[in-house]
């Protein structure tokens, strides 16, 4: 790889900016934390220093899984509701290059249990060739031990990008990519994955800037996608429904849905790093009615059509702050090119 120093530098000082500037857009987006959060547990393993994915078993009542970020093992954990590790599972032949997020889902053929694992990290927008998703079975004892997985590897059609979040459809079973940007994008993978090519990921709708992980309602019929500053509820169609409050955590990095759909939990990196549940409002709940699942792209003619219309997320407050911080990390770099030309 091509070492790039402008592009590394831009990264950090966008990332600088991103640490530093949380807890105020933080406040002018959504008010401040919600009075109602919970917090569940705190991770007790000190082997688990980065939590990067974050979902609820489909086949153990009260257990949670999480795996590190980059520079991590391929493995992950089986965590009770005290924040003890149940389990520590390895993934035979799988690499870690930047894991970032991981969903659950249930085989409808089998009922059994399904985890995914996503190695699409890219910090260089573009650098890889594909990014990778591992497909294990969950185990059905809570036990340490060396699991097989199915790997699935995907390219961009719009080209290559840096993402943190996958989602699983419920009902459908399909795997979509929400790509961390200034202009993201929630990308679908095809229905049916093949593990002997590289599957194209078609973009069918916006997604939040810098958007660090999302999920499926239980219901499918509605998802959401968390920012380092709060979390944005969509509908079936891609249509915000409301921004939802999120603790001020450190690295707000992962989230996923309570098993009856009326909460969200949230986790952040680094040691001992907790676990919230945030209530979600009332006018996000599920309904009697059931939609259709989020439109998706089956052929690339139809892109323009089934791309729903995304919802600005960011308040009045939201955006001139990140005016400011683009402003002030594009100075920061003008000066630093000057001073090294």
């Amino acid at each position: 790889m091509t070492w790039q120093p402008a592009a590394v530098l831009t990264r950090l000082l966008i990332a600088t900016v991103l640490v530093c500037l949380t807890p105020m857009a933080a406040q002018a987006t959504t008010g401040g934390a919600d009075d109602d959060e919970e917090r569940l547990f705190t991770f007790k393993d000190r082997r688990i220093t980065e939590s990067s994915g974050l979902a609820l078993s489909p086949g153990h009542e009260g257990v949670y899984y999480t795996h590190n970020d980059s520079s991590a093992a391929p493995e992950f954990f089986a965590v009770g509701e005290d924040g003890r590790t149940k389990a520590r599972f390895t993934v035979r032949g799988a690499q870690a290059r930047d894991w970032e997020a991981m969903a659950a889902s249930t085989d409808p053929e089998t009922g059994r249990g399904v985890l995914w694992f996503a190695d699409i990290g890219d910090n260089l927008d573009g650098a890889w060739p594909d990014v990778s998703v591992y497909r294990v079975m969950e185990p059905a004892v809570l036990k340490d031990a060396v699991v097989s997985a199915t790997r699935f590897r995907f390219r961009y059609e719009d080209g290559g990008r840096n993402a943190e979040g996958i989602m699983v459809h419920p009902r459908t079973g399909r795997l979509y990519v929400v790509s961390k940007e200034f202009s993201g994008g929630v990308y679908a993978a095809p229905r049916r994955l093949r593990a002997d090519r590289s599957n194209v990921l078609r973009r069918v709708a916006g997604a939040p800037l810098m958007a660090t992980d999302a999920a499926y309602a239980p219901d499918g019929n509605s998802y959401v996608v968390r920012t380092y500053f709060s979390a944005t509820i969509f509908d079936a169609e891609g249509e915000r429904i409301t921004q939802v409050s999120m603790p001020q955590l450190e690295q707000a990095e992962s989230i996923a849905f309570t098993r009856d759909g009326k909460g969200l939990l949230t986790g952040t990196e680094g040691p001992a790093s907790p676990v919230y549940r945030v209530p979600v409002p009332e006018r996000a709940l599920p309904e009697a009615s059931a939609s259709s699942p989020v439109p998706v792209v089956t052929q690339p003619a139809q892109a323009a059509a089934d791309t729903p219309v995304q919802r600005a997320s960011l308040s009045i407050g939201g955006v001139l702050t990140w005016v400011a911080a683009a402003v002030g990390a594009i100075g920061v770099i003008v000066f630093l090119a000057r001073r090294t030309r």
